[in-house]
């Protein structure tokens, strides 16, 4: 198949260099794959970066406030970080009790489970688990004479890899709210940066509207999802009581943070329910109660609660919703499929506000929309006359 040619201007030369548009093809391809390999590799220096790029921009819009009220950002990033590690700090402690006691009786409740559904020996999964084990000896030979002998190292129990993974978690945290004091409190030295910068004034003003668009929406997308993640956990948690689950508490907890991944954090959520719930009671129909109450919660959180809180605007593809969880899972861990979705909320509200990638914010959301994106002119004309002052206001400072 015949491959146009990409015409590169090469500066001062009498003639351009014709590139072949495959070549061009593949220096982006492996831009990209670069890219994700350094995403992977440093990731204990871009999760906590992005981290608090996401904070920041939840917060920017208080800061922005109280710095026109005379208070310096420098003041109200110190307050916000202190009131931040403030809340995760009163969390552990909250949580270290219960947590340390679920930890504790995790063999015993593996144990029933296995006796549960298992049958004691005598059971299904027993006699399948006893027939997979003969045939691994057999396929492996360890009954022949002189057969060599294999190596098998021990591979860490569940509790070392929550243990691994809560101290991982710790220190991105501590990282990323250093990250947001000085983030906050640089205020608007970046947004003056790029004022600066541009060459002309109409584009001055359509990037001003443009980043505090940006900002303010994604600011709301962040405090109303977490409200939202909030109440949930909170009704989780009393309707967990209620019923006479252990832990309410680390119930609420969990389900607030894994309400942060849609889908798959509701059916993590009550497969769990399910699973504590048929060693907790006596009876399949109290042990059917905990999984009930949490898709209830759900079902109402996610049908009602949601959708007439946020409105149309920030939906989002499912499709694309399965992606970035995978893709922040794969990347960063459980961290990374926590902040996936807010990360694509990010890149869509990007996407809407320039021209060049309206058709990939299109495909980003949730219902076809049959608005024609504004062009540059209508943007520049929609700016209103405070924020030409402020640009103005920006460039003679």
């Amino acid at each position: 198949m015949a491959t146009e040619p990409v015409v590169v201007d090469a500066g001062e030369g009498p003639a351009p260099v014709i590139m072949p548009r495959m070549v061009n093809i593949a220096i982006i391809g492996t831009f990209i794959i670069l890219f994700l390999g350094v995403l992977y590799y440093a990731r204990g220096f871009f999760l906590p970066l992005l981290l608090a790029l996401l904070i920041t921009l939840a917060f920017l819009p208080l800061v922005r406030a109280l710095s026109r009220r005379g208070i310096p950002p420098a003041a109200t990033a110190i307050l916000i970080v202190l009131g931040m590690g403030g809340g995760l700090v009163g969390l552990a402690l909250l949580l270290a009790e219960p947590t340390s006691r679920m930890l504790a009786e995790a063999p015993q409740i593996i144990s029933e489970l296995r006796e549960r559904f298992g049958g004691g020996g005598g059971g299904p999964l027993s006699r399948l688990s006893e027939a997979s084990e003969q045939i691994q000896e057999m396929a492996d030979g360890t009954d022949e004479p002189g057969a060599p002998q294999k190596v098998v190292l021990a591979q860490p129990g569940i509790i070392s890899w929550i243990a691994d993974t809560l101290s991982g978690i710790g220190g991105t945290l501590g990282a990323t709210l250093l990250f947001v004091v000085f983030l906050l409190a640089s205020g608007d030295l970046f947004l003056q940066k790029l004022v600066r910068i541009l060459p002309t004034l109409s584009d001055k003003k359509r990037s001003l509207r443009v980043v505090h668009d940006v900002e303010s929406e994604v600011s709301r997308y962040l405090f109303t999802i977490t409200l939202i993640n909030f109440g949930f956990g909170a009704a989780v948690g009393l309707s967990m009581a209620a019923i006479g689950m252990p832990n309410p508490v680390l119930w609420g907890v969990g389900a607030a943070l894994l309400n942060y991944i849609p889908y798959l954090g509701a059916l993590v959520g009550m497969a769990l329910a399910a699973a504590i719930g048929l060693i907790t009671f006596p009876t399949l129909t109290m042990a059917a109660l905990p999984p009930l109450a949490y898709f209830i919660c759900n079902a109402i959180e996610g049908s009602v609660v949601t959708p007439l809180t946020l409105g149309r605007r920030l939906e989002l593809n499912p499709v694309a919703i399965l992606v970035a969880l995978a893709f922040g899972g794969w990347m960063w861990g459980i961290v990374g499929a926590l902040i996936g979705v807010p990360l694509l909320v990010v890149v869509k509200v990007f996407c809407d506000h320039f021209d060049g990638l309206t058709k990939f914010g299109e495909f980003l959301s949730g219902e076809p929309t049959v608005e024609v994106a504004p062009g540059p002119e209508a943007a520049v004309a929609a700016v209103s006359d405070a924020g030409a002052q402020r640009v103005a206001d920006v460039v003679k400072s």
